[in-house]
């Protein structure tokens, strides 16, 4: 009876090893052409997720070598010793790298969703905008335009408002805010700032042919404001991306700048009157 009892353990064990292996490898193929796939949407390297597989791995044989353990009558005492102890161990770990844990999640969800990718143009929440310069499952590197490296936990990306400038379409507004004396000549105004930005080469036409033939102008101007000082103008210049709009915006602003100052178009000082009582 005894031997009939060892070799049913010792079969029961052997399945659960053989399963073990199996069940290893087939879900180390799946999540290798998952990341891989998701790697090519990120522009991330893939060999970066190999240690969550190997994760895997561990997990798939530790629960395997507890089942075994327990298969056999001899080890049984020591597979509910272990069952014990990696609970108390788990409850302790998980704990400790509660954050830790919380990234790693946040970083499988960026995978997921790729709600950006690598070379994308973004603003976390406060933090400055940038380009995304690479992305792990603990955080993602994020280039500032001054070429400081700001460096987010995926859980603190997830709890944040993502500004992506590169997602579906990189094409941006630029707004060219300009304020005028009410003395200047608001139409003269209106058609410098709207040839200046015509006429720059980083400026993009994104008039259909339908508004082209209707006589839509390639960059609209119009009053925003009328404050207590100024007549706020608004030109909307589009560029092919942030970076384009940016170095665009800087040179309208000079262009126009020294236009108005050309052809007389004055620009609003504010003015204080004191009284002095004899």
């Amino acid at each position: 009876m005894d031997f009939i009892t060892e070799h049913k353990s010792f079969f029961s064990a052997t399945i659960v090893i053989i399963v073990a292996i199996v069940a290893s490898r087939i879900i180390r193929r799946l999540l290798k052409r998952f990341f891989d796939e998701s790697s090519e949407h990120l522009n991330v390297d893939p060999t970066r997720y190999r240690f969550f597989r190997n994760m895997v791995d561990l997990l798939i044989f530790t629960i395997a070598g507890m089942l075994v353990a327990y298969s056999i009558p001899a080890l049984r005492t020591l597979g509910l010793t272990l069952f014990a102890g990696a609970g108390i161990f788990a409850a302790i770990v998980g704990f400790a790298s509660q954050q830790a844990f919380s990234n790693i999640i946040s970083g499988i969800f960026i995978v997921i969703f790729r709600p950006f990718r690598v070379n994308d143009i973004i603003k976390v929440g406060s933090f400055d905008s940038g380009i995304v310069e690479d992305i792990t499952l603990r955080h993602t590197v994020i280039r500032s335009f001054e070429n400081r490296r700001l460096v987010i936990p995926n859980a603190v990306i997830s709890e944040q408002t993502v500004l992506n400038s590169s997602l579906v379409d990189e094409h941006v507004c630029m707004y060219i805010d300009i304020g005028i004396s009410y003395e200047s000549d608001v139409d003269k105004a209106m058609s410098i700032m709207q040839s200046e930005c015509s006429s720059h080469p980083l400026c993009v036409d994104q008039r259909t042919t339908e508004q082209e033939v209707a006589g839509k102008p390639k960059v609209e101007v119009r009053v925003i404001a009328l404050g207590d000082t100024a007549v706020t103008l608004r030109a909307s210049v589009w560029a092919d991306d942030s970076i384009k709009g940016s170095d665009m915006k800087n040179d309208l602003l000079l262009s126009i700048k020294k236009r108005f100052d050309k052809e007389g178009v004055e620009f609003p000082f504010h003015h204080r009157t004191t009284v002095f009582n004899k």
